[in-house]
């Protein structure tokens, strides 16, 4: 595979690190993690991007994209990375607008597809529930057709972001006597309906990221259905592998291990900086290794989709080694920063200031690794990606 960059390539590269450079609120890069900004933080580059024209690189040019090719799409996730820009919410952009426009009719397209691209509408992710998360189709929450609209019930947990919501895409069970898969339909929902409910879950990072939704007797137009009744299963699949994909993060990787690196070299033991030691070097020498291996695939799978191909059963493989190695990245850091990482919130002094103990690189570093825990579940866990993989590459 020939990555070399034209000249072309070089003149775009110059052009979105200029404009990264000049419109990236700069009070954003002190932000680490979505649960310590408010809903217009969030959104702030979403924005900008949008006005700019480049919110969705991955969308077809009709409904909004870019129309850049493979290679500038590598050099848009990796200037980004470089600058470490906050990452987008993947809920519209990446999840429930492809689905929209692959399997909706017009009339969602022209409803639903604008306030995606503005950020006028935000969206979360109704699929996981009590007891089917990783066994997706073991989900319970049942929609009964009742003339023109569908009266739900049901329980969804670890959505993400709920309580900033204004619409939830959410599978549902429509036929009781269906198998498993067959019996699934995609709804779309507003937060706003009478009977639905947010429960906030408070992570062990201290952030609430994450909530329960209840919801009883809510009631859906049936219009808000996403194409075929008891077909959800299909649009779930397309919609998860889009997830997978975007997962595996490599750029942001990338730039992850150039900190883990810095933090190793200023830590010293004997006297020598610790990434000098054999062990810890060859530690970060594997995960580098890993990651380039990755990179490759993810060029690969983004060449395929530039030629029209969905993903496919790499994006499992995306997301088992993307989230493999995003965790061992944490793991490493905070094997780095010893014990500062023990030392990482406000404390107070005598005189009732605050600061934070240690030195700068070990802030966040502790949160940043509890927060990585759940990376090899979301998107599907990596132990049903690896079952996946089985069946769908290896035919067993």
């Amino acid at each position: 595979m020939d990555m070399s960059f034209s000249p072309q390539d070089l003149a775009f590269r110059d052009e979105v690190r200029t404009f990264i450079a000049e419109n990236y609120p700069k009070d954003l890069k002190s932000r680490r993690t979505r649960g310590e900004m408010t809903k217009e933080e969030i959104l702030t580059w979403h924005r900008i991007l949008y006005k700019k024209g480049w919110v969705v690189p991955h969308w077809p040019v009709e409904y909004g994209g870019t129309g850049w090719t493979t290679t500038q799409r590598y050099i848009w996730n990796e200037e980004n990375a470089r600058a470490e820009t906050q990452a987008l919410l993947p809920f519209g952009l990446a999840m429930v607008g492809p689905v929209i426009y692959t399997f909706g009719n017009e009339e969602q397209k022209k409803r639903f597809l604008p306030g995606i691209l503005s950020a006028d509408v935000w969206w979360c992710q109704g699929y996981s529930e009590p007891g089917a998360g990783s066994d997706l189709a073991g989900l319970k929450t049942r929609a009964v057709r009742e003339g023109d609209h569908y009266v739900v019930n049901g329980h969804k947990i670890w959505t993400t972001l709920a309580q900033y919501a204004d619409w939830m895409f959410c599978l549902v069970r429509t036929d009781a006597n269906a198998k498993a898969q067959e019996g699934i339909s995609f709804l779309l929902i507003d937060m706003k309906t009478p009977g639905i409910t947010v429960r906030p879950i408070i992570t062990m990072d201290g952030a609430h990221e994450v909530n329960e939704v209840f919801l009883e007797d809510v009631k859906v137009p049936a219009e808000n259905l996403i194409g075929e009744e008891n077909k959800g299963w299909t649009y779930a699949k397309f919609l998860l592998g889009n997830e997978r994909s975007g997962i595996a993060g490599v750029s942001r990787s990338k730039k992850a291990i150039e900190r883990l690196k810095s933090i190793a070299t200023a830590e010293l033991v004997d006297g020598s900086p610790l990434l000098k030691t054999d062990e810890f070097s060859r530690k970060v020498a594997e995960l580098e290794i890993d990651l380039t291996a990755l990179e490759v695939t993810e060029l690969r799978t983004l060449a395929a989709e530039s030629k029209g191909a969905g993903p496919g059963p790499e994006a499992s493989i995306l997301k088992i080694k993307g989230t493999e190695i995003q965790q061992r990245i944490t793991e490493l850091t905070l094997e780095a920063v010893g014990n500062y990482g023990h030392v990482n919130v406000p404390t107070g002094d005598l005189t009732g200031n605050e600061f934070v103990a240690g030195p700068d690189y070990s802030n966040g570093s502790a949160q940043n690794y509890f927060n990585m825990r759940k990376t090899s579940i979301y998107g599907g866990s990596n132990e049903i990606q690896h079952n996946i993989i089985a069946k769908m590459v290896l035919g067993l």
